[in-house]
């Protein structure tokens, strides 16, 4: 009777970002390169306590790395955080024969991978979220791409904004981790930055959009994290009580950062950590998470990752700051 494959079950949890196709790709193909095999998982944990499996094959993920979203589909599960729902998800792992979990996800997916390990599942995360919150790594999947978006919509929103001397309130994604307005503001030349991190008030948002209209501006873009204390349509309503030169205008860019084409320096990435993940489990590592440092591609405990926050550079905000002038 010959061997049994070594079996990996792979699956894509939490919000989607761009770059988990090319990681699903990149999973597959390195697991044959290993002689192992992949099933993957539906509907994320969902899809592992409901014992929705596919086979996986390098012909199966052709044509993929172009693409946005997830082949395997993705949603969040509260039954997964009880332990009556992990026990089944076990079962059925087992059931199936696989060997080894690889979780792609942000945060709450890692700590659910975390707790399979705990309970002796050989499992490996990678991290995937647009926020770029996830201790350990210095970019996620999904980051690069959301990023490119927000960039090109100001650019376009700073076309109409000068035509008509207006003053633009951009909500972008990022309800406990200003990381991406903060570096839009940085790329796209904004005005002022709003972020959990960075509590202002309406005032000192007023003054800076003023200061900005007497300076001889034709224009102000104002980023605004979605978490922030500060929401833009009140911010927007008070701001054109106070009359600070300009009208102000609202976009809310919303989970169109979360789709579209990765960008080139994503698809590397997604492809270097789903490589770095099906190593690490073939040779018996887990409860580790796949992480760049640097320009290395190393492991970091799923124990740290789910103990940790990442926080947002404060040097970034200076030079946020600096080059609004």
């Amino acid at each position: 009777m010959a061997n049994k494959k070594f079996t990996i079950g792979l699956l894509t949890s939490g919000g989607d970002s761009p770059g988990m196709n090319p990681c699903i790709r990149a999973v597959v193909r390195a697991a044959a390169s290993h002689d192992a095999q992949v099933i993957g998982i539906m509907d994320g944990y969902e899809g592992l306590i409901n014992g929705e499996f596919r086979p996986l094959g390098p012909r199966d993920v052709g044509g993929i790395m172009q693409r946005g979203g997830t082949i395997l589909q993705t949603r969040r599960s509260k039954r997964f955080m009880e332990k009556t729902y992990q026990r089944e998800a076990i079962r059925n792992m087992n059931s199936a024969g696989m060997d080894g979990l690889i979780v792609i996800g942000g945060e709450g997916s890692l700590k659910g991978a975390h707790a399979l390990a705990e309970q002796g599942i050989k499992v490996v995360g990678i991290p995937g979220s647009i926020d770029n919150d996830i201790w350990g790594t210095d970019m996620a999947i999904g980051v690069d791409t959301a990023m490119n978006t927000i960039m090109d919509a100001i650019d376009k929103l700073r076309d109409t904004a000068s035509s008509h001397g207006r003053a633009f309130l951009v909500e972008v994604m990022g309800r406990g981790c200003g990381y991406l307005a903060v570096l839009a503001g940085i790329v796209s030349g904004a005005e002022m930055v709003i972020t959990p991190e960075s509590p202002v008030t309406v005032e000192e948002v007023a003054k800076a959009v003023e200061d900005a209209y007497l300076r001889g501006k034709r224009h102000a873009i104002i980023i605004v994290a979605e978490g922030a204390s500060l929401k833009v349509v009140d911010l927007a309503r008070a701001m054109d009580e106070m009359d600070v030169g300009f009208t102000t205008r609202v976009t809310i860019l919303g989970h169109i950062q979360r789709g579209g084409s990765p960008t080139a320096f994503e698809r590397m990435l997604a492809t270097r950590m789903g490589v770095k993940a099906v190593e690490a489990l073939v040779s018996g590592q887990t409860d580790v998470m796949a992480a760049l440092q640097g320009r290395t591609m190393g492991l970091v405990p799923l124990t740290e990752v789910t103990n940790k926050t990442r926080s947002i550079n404060p040097e970034y905000f200076e030079m946020a700051h600096i080059l609004s002038r």
